[in-house]
């Protein structure tokens, strides 16, 4: 399934979310660096979610965000890091 991705940022710290429904919340959590990069730290998905590819889709949106604004990033998440290594073409955009 495909669910909407929201993002917002506020002071230096953002986030891109999916409301799934009853409370529940997808979340990756980033900080931006002094040199504009974005500094992934945590990726969370409730366990009555997990194996749908919802965490994919929030890192996904980031990466097409970094693109289209010319954004690094650095993945201290392991999930994060994880994806990178599965997709070489965003390589480019590692700091």
């Amino acid at each position: 399934m495909v669910y909407e991705v929201r993002h917002e940022e506020r002071a230096g710290r953002g986030r891109y979310f999916i409301e799934l429904g009853r409370g529940a919340v997808a979340e990756m959590e980033y900080r931006r660096g002094t040199d504009g990069r974005m500094i992934i730290t945590h990726t969370g998905v409730p366990p009555a979610f997990e194996g749908q590819g919802i965490a994919a889709q929030l890192v996904d949106a980031a990466v097409a965000a970094a693109r289209a604004e010319g954004w690094k990033i650095t993945p201290l998440c392991s999930y994060v890091a994880a994806r990178f290594r599965r997709h070489p073409e965003w390589h480019d955009l590692l700091a």
